[in-house]
């Protein structure tokens, strides 16, 4: 009896910790351009082997090989994060001296801690792909935070600390970052998983005002501090000489100067794309039939998720110099505050998920309680 199929790409991505042994006790592999052409055969080889693994089913989805490959990737990720915090030994040696040095700073570490995350959405994803089970809201909630994983962490390299010793490794980032690009556009195009709601329900939600909705409007006072927020800490970042910005960097959040540069690239992040993003699922949430808030804020739970992860725990992290670290007095209201900004869009999208009524696209004049009309 075969095992199923997600146990196959979880024994598959052990091998990954095997490749990364061998090759730190191997002097031939320890140079620049062979660890890339090394990673770049382990990687066809993973595919060629996971193409082996389901050559008996009959129709195979083209997400699964991405799925799986990342599966593999984030098993070499949470290898690093054990072997920088002391838990093992022996694996990455050669690949932070001649590969990517910069997977030695907190940032990193704590990036590599969220493969964990990582690891359950995409074996659970590759469970109920072969279970005949809908995979698609789990699968923005992955390309979301691994979208945003991407575009902190290659920008943050070439402009931080670490951009003058970019090896030829570092690279297979960009193919890792355009896949995770083509995955979500492949997701968003697919039919959208649409609750069953009466005619009737949508109806009655959709004349409530947004006093009406305490829930609705708690959320949208939380989102609009999110956005003054992000608007604020953009301002920080970008040298801002105003006094309250001066006084935030010194006093409250002195990792965002951290010359490393993934907190300021983060940081920007959220002034361009966050801030309108928020903004734009702001509109949602009080316009009726807009019903593609139940995709986009799946997908801005998991990039938000992921990123606060790694600010709050890379702020705190003994690898990060004791003087871009939280203050101890200002410790616990900085960090509630940036727990908070990675919860809400996590409620914003529950509440969207468990009634969706609102959402749902208008019921046209003539339905009523005698159609039961479903959307």
């Amino acid at each position: 009896m075969k095992p199923p199929v997600e146990v196959s790409v979880f024994l598959l991505s052990l091998l990954g910790p095997g490749v990364l042994f061998t090759m730190n006790h191997i002097p031939a592999f320890q140079e620049p351009l062979p660890i890339l052409g090394m990673g770049m055969f382990v990687l066809g080889s993973v595919l060629l082997l996971l193409i082996l693994t389901v050559r008996h089913k009959t129709k195979v989805d083209p997400l699964f090989y991405v799925f799986a490959e990342f599966t593999f990737g984030g098993m070499v990720g949470l290898t690093n994060a054990l072997e920088q915090d002391g838990f093992i030994s022996g694996f990455m040696d050669f690949y932070l001296k001649m590969g990517e040095p910069h997977l030695s700073t907190s940032y990193a570490v704590m990036m590599s801690y969220w493969e964990v995350v990582h690891l359950i959405l995409l074996l659970t994803i590759i469970h109920r792909m072969f279970s005949g089970k809908s995979y698609r809201s789990l699968g923005l909630l992955w390309a979301g935070s691994s979208i945003a994983n991407q575009i902190v962490l290659i920008p943050g390299v070439v402009i931080g600390k670490y951009g003058s010793n970019i090896r030829p490794a570092f690279w297979r980032n960009a193919p890792f970052f355009l896949v995770s690009f083509w995955a979500a556009s492949l997701l968003f195009s697919r039919p959208r998983e649409m609750p069953i709601v009466t005619a009737d329900k949508i109806a009655a939600e959709q004349k409530k005002g947004l006093l009406s909705r305490p829930a609705d409007l708690l959320l949208s006072l939380l989102l609009l501090g999110a956005v003054a927020f992000f608007v604020f800490r953009g301002f920080v970042v970008l040298d801002c000489p105003l006094d309250a910005c001066f006084t935030y960097i010194y006093q409250y959040e002195p990792y965002l100067k951290d010359p490393v540069g993934f907190s300021r690239v983060m940081m920007l992040v959220y002034f361009f794309y966050a801030v309108p993003l928020v903004s734009i699922l702001l509109y949602g949430l009080n316009t009726p039939g807009c019903s593609w808030m139940l995709d986009w804020t799946i997908f801005f739970a998991g990039a938000m998720a992921q990123t606060q992860w790694c600010h709050i725990g890379a702020s705190l992290h003994s690898r990060t110099p004791f003087t871009y670290r939280t203050p101890a007095d200002k410790r616990w209201p900085v960090i509630a505050l940036n727990v908070l900004l990675a919860i809400v869009p996590a409620l914003l999208a529950l509440r969207c998920r468990t009634n969706p009524a609102f959402l749902m696209k208008p019921v046209p004049k003539g339905q009523s309680n005698d159609d039961k009309k479903k959307n």
